[in-house]
């Protein structure tokens, strides 16, 4: 789903089903005690992939903890090893990791969803005005994706991408999406002055996007990368 989807310098590990098993860290299994089966699942599961994507870049197997500082809404962030910047989703159906070196790659967002609309209200919540007119286009012209679910999933690769290099929150009305459906590209125009990366300002980030056909709809993922010197495709 997301292996091929990102530049070869970034390293994927996704799983479309839960292991029977996978062995937490007890710092990890300490933040899941308390949760309900499946989301104790997927965070094992999303970790298990995390350790595999890493692995290929030379890390020893260790927790995969939230950073815990900052503001409540930044907690939750992945702290990854030094030298590594990544990013981790999972949704029903599919858990994913993506990591690089922070030589090569400044930053990386990843997200996958079901490809089903939104829930009722949910399209103007996350969605600007000149956004729904594009989004009514698209679903007159390829209906066959949910094309506010990929937008909103882009937001959250553009947010994912965005909060490492900036440590801000970026709010849904930040960013403009315009996706390309023939191209499987989109671009997230920043609102809001955007993070500078060696020295250049990173105005736009560009991605891309791919569906997965399967039962409900199947699945949609986007993925981001901000590469070194500003790049933001």
């Amino acid at each position: 789903m997301l292996e091929g989807l990102l530049p070869a310098h970034v390293v994927v590990a996704e799983l479309f089903a839960d292991p029977p098993t996978v062995e937490l860290f007890p710092q990890e299994a300490e933040l899941v005690a308390k949760a309900v089966d499946k989301r104790r699942r997927e965070f094992a599961t999303v970790r298990l992939c995390a350790r595999t994507a890493l692995a290929e870049l030379g890390h020893a197997p260790g927790p995969i903890l939230p950073t815990r500082e900052g503001p409540a809404w930044a907690q939750r962030a992945p702290r990854w090893p030094d030298g590594v910047v990544g990013s981790m989703t999972h949704c029903d159906g599919y858990r994913a990791a993506a990591v690089a070196s922070t030589s090569a790659i400044a930053s990386v967002g990843v997200d996958a969803e079901p490809n089903a609309p939104v829930p009722d209200g949910v399209r103007e919540m996350v969605t600007r005005p000149e956004e729904r007119v594009t989004l009514d286009r698209l679903a007159a012209s390829h209906p066959a994706v949910a094309w506010d679910r990929l937008l909103f999933s882009a937001k959250e690769s553009v947010f994912k991408a965005w909060f490492p290099l900036t440590g801000r929150w970026l709010d849904f009305g930040d960013c403009v999406i315009t996706p390309d459906p023939e191209s499987g590209t989109f671009t997230g125009a920043l609102q809001v002055p955007g993070p500078v990366v060696d020295g250049v300002r990173v105005d736009v980030f560009s991605g891309r996007w791919r569906t997965l056909e399967g039962e409900n709809g199947g699945l949609v993922a986007t993925g981001v990368v901000v590469g070194r010197e500003g790049d933001g495709g």
